[in-house]
């Protein structure tokens, strides 16, 4: 019990401290305490007893929380658990709900990803070297289409109406840009599905330089929108689908369903040079679904200057979709572009308008699932 410093003074050493695991007593058994609470092992017990006095003074008698702090540091030997106890379930909780807003939409890469794999499996074993838009794979576009349908069913009970609004020969599909196009994934699934016909999908830049996604791409039939690649595809009998919004929609539009086209109208010129229809489509509840950060002027500066999405999307609550396809605007040889793209906003907000609560209600997105009355189309 004693030690010498250098001065060869004796100094006292104090003992050894017992740790959490080995200061067990012997304590009144569990049961029934005062004011409803309820000794849910010794140590709580013997704890209630001695806090007695300061229950008469106004404090609040042992909850369930501390005694469950108290167990735990039984078990784990960790002193002083319950003091920081509660801040670790409040984080926890925190943290939870923060992973939730966040996991489903980095599944859903994780999905395309995966979609990708599975094609490349599939171009091995079957040695398959044709144009990945030509019919030899329709067998994989099937299989990807089903995945894809069943998560739609499953997860938000997708809907697609108006499939008899499209026509049976080229079109430019022009509609409205979410915070993740999952609801445009869905279409182009349905659509397969039911009519074994391909969309073909005008992106943005940037989802070319996405690494590792090259072939599911060519196989569904995404492509970057130049003029002529747009004119070529509808020369050869394809449906082509355009956002005018972009990314700059899904980035800055919110549960107000605004359109943010700006001047871009080079879809109404090459509508008006193939002389093909335009088909507005709107899918409802998509940005209940999915949502972005407030806008903020400087998030808006980067993209501007950068041209890349830079706030990550959140959400992934399960609110019900449906897609509306309009009716066609035929094409009209005395339309200048301008008219043709006032008309095609115009359609496409009618059917926002039409089929839309606005502002969007999280809460009535997800009682649309349970609502079997349907909108007219």
């Amino acid at each position: 019990m004693w030690a010498r410093n250098p001065l060869g003074l004796p100094k006292a050493t104090p003992p050894p401290r017992a740790s959490a695991r080995g200061r067990r007593r012997s304590y009144p058994g569990p049961g029934p305490g005062p004011r409803g609470t309820f000794y849910c092992c010794h140590r709580c017990a013997q704890d209630m007893i001695g806090r007695t006095e300061s229950c008469a003074s106004g404090q609040i008698p042992m909850t369930y929380l501390s005694c469950l702090a108290y167990m735990l540091e039984e078990w784990t030997g960790v002193e002083y658990l319950e003091k920081y106890f509660f801040h670790v379930v409040i984080f926890s909780l925190m943290m939870s709900a923060i992973l939730v807003f966040f996991i489903v939409p980095l599944t859903i890469l994780f999905f395309i990803y995966l979609t990708n794999i599975l094609l490349l499996i599939y171009q091995r074993n079957s040695e398959v070297k044709a144009d990945p838009l030509s019919d030899v794979w329709d067998n994989a576009r099937k299989t990807v289409a089903s995945f894809w349908d069943i998560y739609a069913r499953i997860w938000h009970g997708y809907e697609l109406h108006g499939v008899e609004n499209l026509p049976e020969g080229p079109g430019i599909l022009i509609y409205y840009h979410g915070a993740i196009p999952i609801d445009y994934l869905y279409f182009l699934s349905r659509l397969f599905l039911w009519k074994k016909r391909l969309c073909l999908s005008v992106a943005d830049h940037f989802v070319f330089r996405l690494p590792g996604l090259k072939l599911l791409l060519e196989v569904t039939g995404v492509m970057p929108g130049t003029r002529e690649e747009c004119l070529s595809a509808l020369k050869n009998g394809h449906l082509v689908s355009i956002s005018p919004g972009g990314v700059r929609e899904a980035l800055f539009s919110d549960e107000s369903y605004q359109l943010m086209w700006g001047n871009r109208k080079g879809f109404a010129q090459v509508a008006i040079d193939a002389k093909v229809p335009i088909i507005p489509m709107y899918t409802q509840n998509v940005r209940e679904g999915y949502r972005m950060f407030k806008e903020r002027r400087f998030l808006r500066q980067l993209y501007e200057s950068t041209r890349l999405p830079i706030t990550p999307p959140y959400g992934g609550i399960p609110v019900k979709f449906r897609t509306y396809i309009g009716e066609p605007i035929p094409y009209d040889p005395n339309i200048t572009t301008e008219e043709l793209v006032e008309k095609t906003k115009t359609a496409v907000q009618a059917l926002i308008e039409k089929h839309q609560t606005i502002p969007g209600s999280i809460w009535k997105a997800l009682l649309d699932r349970f609502d079997k009355k349907q909108k007219s189309d």
